[in-house]
């Protein structure tokens, strides 16, 4: 039976479809819930005249797809919290950039940063009106700091803050990053300017932080290093917070990140392990169902307790079908589980579908039940142990085919080595996990014993360090790739096309593989088509100044930086890959830069400015001490700019002079990169 001919795989696609078209074009919930009454009445004309005809016809199944669009449309409105007339955004009465008194529940603890706690709360009254939103709040470090738990009740005095957009070209967007998310605002505030409320009402959240802090108390009394606990916390626990950057890093750079992210392969193994555990369960009377209801309670209290991200819900949902369809004894096609929990994901959260480990997990899964029994039948070994490791070997590179693509347009790298890290750790994950609940279950009721938990520190720590040593590999880590959307829309065409190919090869689907290698010759084609132009740019860098100049696929830099520093500078690299740049350049700053059309003078921290040329820019750097009205009445620019060496209070006494003067300024702390194509 063909994968397409599932009923559900198709409304699933119409669902994702319509998902996209709704966060794309921003239509109100009134005009979408009109359209699906629409469907529905049209639908439901159509079934009753096929019936009475009693032949059947294209536009009932044409409607029931154009219903799954709307449907998905309708969802992601009706999930979308500005449509909420409760929302804090859309209270009148109230100017959220005024300061408020905000009442507010802590619904997640994010990573901390140098200067700030920081947590994604949800509103629960806005002065003294009802509200609900989420919000990010910062709170300012200090010797008296202590962290707040989920469910915690808060009430500060402060005024809802815009989240930064990016400065610079090709910078991460975490303004973006966070609207899909719901969150649009930000507070900050200081540990001495919060009121702690009294509450007994707690969420099945709040049981679950105070289960996890719960057991992170028992687990510091023996000897886990900080590492250790980091590990165990992020692969059993689902949280990643205290997980400092090296090591996240070398998880990443090592490509077994996704061991760290509880997903379906931590999922499935404790599916195998409840299996096992609660097979005695069957001999009771009606215990089979017993167990099935005991195994899908166990696996969304674990989906709970780490966090309920979008990959471990995914997983947990995808392997609740598996344990049901295990119990009925009836088989099942993995295609359609999958689109089965995408389409019940997508359904009660939308928004899932933009998370990246929403996408990379289905991307993977898909990938390993397309693939792997392809590339495992290139070799059979006759040693069990061998093909095991071969097996295991296989099932990586298809997961890593699955999200190459994907990886390479959001992390622009790719780790060569991944199949070191992944045959050294996945086949004793399922041990690592085991052991780490059994010592995590010992630990709560106080009976783990000191040697238990030290072997286990032990079995973590080995993992760190080869994950540390694959990591420290560089030569064979390819950082800065450049790869668009384009790019990985026709390179998933291309892995499609040839699988289908490899799999039955016949006519049409040579037609379809060639085809395929065109739209990415194409794309290519056309990205350095589109890539091969000028560009003169003044990044935004605090306390510095950076200029760069961008020809083709050359770009020059002027800078203020030490060599090392603009070595590893990220806005440059940021730059580099966004605009597939092959080579770069750096020099000193210029006073003076003239592009075909127009020249800039630069005014540093000497203020010297008496040019005889004629000025079309200025750019102020460094501070300095001048009459701007004096200089604008010398050069008559048509333009000033201001980068972020200056001070903010001069740069904001510019501003004022050029608003009276009635000429453009343009300050890059405020505005961004100034950019001349």
């Amino acid at each position: 039976m063909k994968a397409l001919n599932f009923i559900i795989i198709k409304l699933t696609f119409f669902l994702v479809v319509g998902i996209l078209l709704a966060h794309s074009f921003h239509l109100s919930l009134a005009h979408t819930f009109y359209i699906i009454i629409g469907v529905i009445i049209l639908s439901a004309i159509t079934f009753y005249i096929e019936n009475q005809s009693f032949s059947k016809h294209i536009w009932f199944g044409l409607l029931a797809y154009i219903f799954m669009l709307v449907l998905g449309m309708f969802t992601y409105n009706t999930h979308h919290h500005k449509n909420f007339a409760r929302h804090y955004s859309n209270i009148k009465s109230v100017d959220i950039t005024d300061s408020n008194y905000i009442y507010f529940r802590i619904k997640e603890r994010l990573k901390p940063t140098q200067y700030h706690n920081k947590y994604v709360v949800e509103l629960i009254k806005l002065n003294d009106h009802y509200a609900k939103g989420n919000t990010l709040l910062n709170i300012k470090k200090s010797q008296n700091s202590k962290p707040f738990s989920v469910d915690d009740i808060l009430l500060v005095q402060s005024a809802f803050e815009d989240i930064g957009s990016p400065l610079n070209p090709n910078q991460f967007n975490y303004k973006a990053y966070l609207e899909k998310q719901y969150i649009y605002h930000q507070l900050y505030t200081q540990q001495e300017h919060i009121f702690k409320l009294t509450s007994n009402h707690k969420t099945i959240f709040g049981y679950a932080d105070m289960l996890r802090q719960n057991i992170n108390k028992q687990l510091i009394t023996y000897d886990f290093k900080p590492e250790e606990l980091a590990i165990i916390n992020a692969l059993i626990l689902g949280q990643r917070q205290d997980m400092d950057r090296e090591m996240y890093t070398n998880y990443a750079n090592a490509g077994a990140i996704h061991i760290l992210a509880v997903s379906g392969l931590h999922v499935g193994i404790i599916l195998m392990i409840l299996n096992i555990v609660l097979k005695p369960l069957e001999q009771l009377k009606r215990g089979h169902i017993i167990k099935v209801i005991s195994i899908l309670m166990l696996l969304w209290s674990f989906a709970i307790v780490a966090g309920l991200s979008a990959s471990v819900t995914r997983a947990v949902t995808m392997f609740s079908i598996v344990a049901i369809a295990m119990h009925v004894k009836r088989p099942t096609n993995i295609y359609n589980t999958l689109c089965i929990s995408i389409f019940i994901l997508l359904l009660f959260k939308p928004i899932f579908l933009f998370d990246i480990g929403f996408q990379m997990s289905y991307l993977a899964v898909f990938a390993i039940v397309s693939i792997q029994p392809l590339l495992s039948k290139l070799w059979i070994p006759k040693w069990k142990l061998l093909n095991y490791f071969w097996q295991i070997f296989t099932v990586t590179i298809a997961a890593q085919l699955g999200v190459l693509p994907i990886s390479l347009f959001y992390f622009h790298q790719f780790p060569s080595l991944f199949f070191i890290s992944n045959l050294a750790i996945i086949p004793f994950l399922g041990l690592i996990l085991g052991f780490g609940i059994l010592v995590i279950m010992l630990s709560v009721i106080n009976m783990l014993p000191e040697m238990l938990a030290n072997i286990y520190g032990s079995l973590i720590s080995t993992m760190n360090l080869v994950v540390s040593w694959v990591s420290k590999q560089e030569a064979f880590l390819i950082k800065d790739i450049s790869f668009d959307a384009s790019q990985v829309i026709t390179s998933y065409i291309f892995i499609l096309a040839s699988v289908l190919a490899y799999r039955k090869f016949h006519f049409k689907r040579i037609i379809m593989f060639l085809i395929s290698i065109m739209l990415l010759q194409g794309t290519f084609i056309q990205l350095k088509h589109i890539n091969s132009t000028e560009a003169f740019v003044i990044f935004h860098k605090s306390r510095h100044s950076i200029i760069g100049k961008k020809k083709n696929d050359d770009l020059k830099i002027w800078h203020s930086l030490d060599n090392d520093a603009i070595q590893n500078e990220n806005i440059i690299s940021n730059y580099k890959v966004g605009n597939f740049i092959n080579s770069i350049s750096f020099d000193s700053l210029y006073n003076v830069y003239k592009t075909p059309h127009k020249t800039l003078l630069v005014v540093d921290s000497l203020g010297a400015y008496n040019v005889s040329f004629k000025t079309d820019y200025v750019l102020l750097r460094n501070s300095p001490r001048i009459n701007l009205k004096r200089l604008i009445d010398s050069l008559q620019p048509k333009l000033i700019i201001a980068d972020g060496s200056n001070y903010k209070s001069y740069a904001q006494r510019w501003k004022a002079t050029c608003l009276k003067e009635k000429l453009p300024f343009h300050y890059t702390y405020e505005k961004g990169a100034f950019i001349l194509k």
